[in-house]
């Protein structure tokens, strides 16, 4: 006798992709944001908000903070709120060309990310990443509370476009992810329709 059963269902993997927050989003710390996942598995997933800059914090701000000197090449970047979950903790995430000598966890071939202190001595110095994104702290999700959230229809999906996550003004980043998908701002509402 065979046995006929289907496989299992392939495991949802949206490592290096982006999250689209929908409008209604119940937590407001996430209303318009982007997020780009960093690692998702069975065991949960993690990311950073791409599009939500903290108030008067640059990176020369952060160096002058850890005692890391300023130089001339050091660039002015903003910091970003990365998420609510550790936000004393900096990360950045960059182009997979940089790889810091203690720890990068490599994304995919476009995205990589570093949380070690070497890598804003790095850039503190103008040899850093060619494109990066600080954050504090980042946005986590224990195992199956993204799929959930997923399936009650908080976010949408995309491609992580180095552009638009490295580049893109942030006040623009969340409707250019949805003109990714082909998607107009104007054609979501926070409310459900009623017949």
């Amino acid at each position: 006798m065979t046995d006929e059963r289907s496989p299992p269902p392939q495991a949802m993997n949206l490592t290096g992709k982006l999250l689209i927050a929908m409008p209604g989003m119940g937590d407001p710390r996430f209303a318009n944001a982007v997020v780009f996942i960093c690692a998702h598995s069975a065991e949960g997933a993690m990311g950073f908000i791409v599009n939500k800059p903290t108030q008067d914090l640059r990176l020369r701000d952060l160096l002058t903070q850890l005692s890391i000197t300023v130089t001339p090449d050091t660039r002015d970047l903003p910091v970003h709120f990365g998420g609510p979950v550790e936000h004393g903790r900096g990360f950045v995430l960059h182009d997979y060309g940089y790889h810091s000598a203690i720890s990068t966890l490599d994304v995919n071939s476009d995205f990589a990310m570093t949380a070690t202190l070497d890598i804003l001595e790095d850039m503190a110095e103008g040899r850093g990443p060619g494109n990066a994104l600080l954050a504090l702290g980042y946005a986590g999700w224990g195992p199956g509370q993204l799929e959930s959230e997923l399936g009650q229809n908080g976010w949408l999906t995309a491609d992580a476009d180095p552009d638009l996550v490295f580049t893109a003004p942030d006040p623009d980043k969340w409707e250019a992810a949805l003109a990714q998908l082909g998607i107009s701002a104007l054609m979501l509402s926070s409310d459900a329709g009623h017949a």
